[in-house]
């Protein structure tokens, strides 16, 4: 990742941070950056995060249909996926940032996620770096999603000292 890419996602992190904070948003999502993957600069690597409740599975969406929320570009398959998530955005984007899950769980973050590996647990988006990865996240979730929520804060802050770049 370039310099300024990794900057502009610090600065993104603090708008998030305050956003977070003045909301009360829940700690999987505060203070964390969104993930745009090494090279894509956009959320989910371009996928709809609205099409995973939707619709069930992963479905591209198209620069055609974008919005810019904390600072990064999401893409939707479509004008009403678009709105859906402008009126509840926290409802639709991918936990941890959109960073994967699994390695939120080990205690470390991954920018390599497979916008096919995921699962909605308790009508929230975990992202995974492969399909095992998300089945064993989903068949563990008792254990996993806890452990992963309360590491979520340090490993939301390493990214933000860039730990993981």
């Amino acid at each position: 990742m370039t310099r300024s890419a990794s900057t502009r996602g610090i600065r993104g992190s603090a708008a998030i941070f305050g956003l977070a904070a003045a909301l009360g948003v829940p700690s999987a999502f505060a203070g964390d950056e969104v993930n745009t993957g090494y090279f894509g600069g956009v959320a989910i690597m371009g996928y709809d995060p609205v099409a995973y409740f939707t619709e069930g599975r992963a479905v591209r969406g198209s620069e055609e249909f974008s919005y810019e929320w904390l600072g990064t570009p999401w893409h939707f398959a479509n004008a009403k996926h678009r709105e859906i998530f402008i009126s509840d955005p926290l409802k639709y984007a991918p936990q941890y940032g959109g960073y994967c899950a699994g390695e939120v769980t080990n205690g470390s973050a991954t920018a390599n996620i497979d916008p096919e590996a995921f699962k909605i647990i308790d009508g929230k988006l975990y992202l995974t770096y492969d399909k095992g990865s998300a089945d064993w996240f989903a068949a563990n979730a008792a254990e996993t999603v806890p452990k992963a929520d309360g590491n979520w804060p340090k490993v939301a802050a390493d990214l933000q000292r860039d730990q993981y770049r």
